[in-house]
């Protein structure tokens, strides 16, 4: 891997070509793996990471001071940051994605069918996952380990804002997978920051299988764009809270106040609150003044200001941003179904939800609005796979095809038919 570095531009291709080749055959051995043999790898990475704490976090000092340097904004550098705990997370995480059941082999909806025979679907790895991340340096242990446990082989291509972090963590990973007898090329980290290695990868399509691209807009609209392999990915997390006029209030006020200020950087974060003209008047001058103590700034329509003075006007603009920043839109609805309107014309299908004790309006939300999770009483911020119970996750997809919402385990993996005869023939 670290051949990438000595070569030049014009040798990217070749390059990469035999990273696909390596990874394909990889792909192979690590698909018919028994599962005890890809769990001893991930806990060995696990170990690997909390033996190295203090070389990770070395080497990330040097990928954050380079980043301060060259002007990357507070919300990049809070996801490039690996702190102790950061790195504790990340060997926790390849623990419990060990424990989870192996979706691989399991075989459901077996039935007979008049012939005779028995028809089912077996669930399958996918076969060569390539993935295409920024900033975050623990994807590459995630992603790693979700790969492996699902019989995946694993291109990775971090941002190069990370490169001295993901080698470092690139190294354990390899010390984990010697460990099980697992090999090298199972999970391969590109050792160059070459732009030219994401144009060779995003149309690697006899060797990669799926892209799955975590970053900026403009990283996953041009691998959208350019792709020739099929691709997993949501653009924006363009979040709602609705708060309905039946809502308990202070559940309304709770909700609403952690789904934007837990994390402002992260894509289930709320960036846009919408609130019954009913119940106005009652829940936004609590919510205001919390929003003004933690130092969010408002942007609200004419209703919103009404109640809430000084609050900036919010512009079209705002009723699509994804600000990752402490800046939420406010905006006073008619009722639930002004609310969804406003949700299926502005929203980007990642998360959104509905604050009520009205049940059939529960119900209403849950059934209408089109997003890849939606939610009663409950914050966006839980959008997120381990909070699902799926371990790490290798992103949050808003397509509808092949997976929708928290990417885990399972959704690395594909399903085949199976057919059980027993001499049968067709007549």
């Amino acid at each position: 891997m670290s051949n990438a570095n000595r070569i030049g531009a014009d040798a990217i291709d070749q390059y990469m070509t035999e990273v696909g080749q390596h990874a394909r055959a990889a792909s192979r051995i690590v698909g018919r793996a028994e599962t005890r043999v890809k769990d001893a790898a991930l806990l060995a990475i696990a170990a690997a990471l909390e033996a190295a704490e203090e070389t990770l976090r070395a080497e990330n000092r040097l990928d954050m001071d380079a980043g301060r340097a060259s002007g990357l904004d507070a919300a990049l550098l809070d996801r490039l940051e690996l702190t102790a705990k950061g790195v504790r997370a990340m060997a926790q995480g390849l623990r419990e994605v060990a424990a989870q059941p192996d979706p691989v082999g399991e075989i459901t909806g077996l039935k007979y069918r008049p012939s005779g025979i028995q028809v089912g679907q077996m669930r399958v790895p996918l076969g060569v996952v390539g993935i295409i991340y920024e900033s975050r340096p623990n994807v590459t242990a995630d992603a790693a380990a979700l790969c492996l446990k699902a019989g995946n082989a694993a291109i990775l291509r971090g941002g190069s804002e990370a490169l001295h972090s993901n080698r470092a963590i690139a190294a354990c990973i390899q010390q984990g997978l010697a460990a099980a007898g697992l090999p090298a090329d199972a999970v391969q980290v590109i050792d160059t920051a070459d732009r030219a290695a994401v144009g060779a990868l995003i149309r690697m399509a006899e060797y990669v299988d799926v892209i799955v691209p975590r970053g900026g807009k403009s990283l996953i609209e041009r691998i959208s764009r350019e792709a020739r392999v099929p691709v997993i990915k949501h653009l924006d997390g363009v979040c709602h809270v609705y708060i309905d006029d039946r809502a308990d209030l202070d559940k309304a006020v709770t909700v609403a106040y952690n789904a934007k200020t837990q994390r402002y950087g992260t894509c289930n974060t709320m960036e846009t609150l919408l609130v019954a003209e009913g119940i106005a008047d009652r829940v936004l001058p609590a919510l205001g003044q919390m929003y003004r103590d933690a130092g969010v700034e408002l942007r609200g329509c004419a209703r919103t200001r009404d109640i809430l003075p000084g609050v900036k006007v919010a512009t079209e603009e705002d009723w699509t941003a994804e600000y990752l920043a402490p800046i939420l839109a406010v905006r006073v609805v008619r009722d639930i179904d002004e609310a969804m309107d406003h949700i299926a014309v502005y929203g980007s299908a990642h998360t959104d939800a509905i604050v009520t004790e009205d049940y059939g309006r529960a119900r209403r939300f849950l059934r209408e609005v089109d997003s890849s999770s939606v939610m009663v009483n409950a914050s966006t911020r839980f959008a997120d796979g381990g909070e699902y119970g799926l371990g790490a996750e290798i992103g949050i997809s808003t397509d509808k095809l092949h997976a929708r919402g928290p990417v885990g385990v399972e959704g690395l993996t594909t399903q085949k038919f199976v057919v059980l005869g027993d001499g049968h023939i067709r007549q």
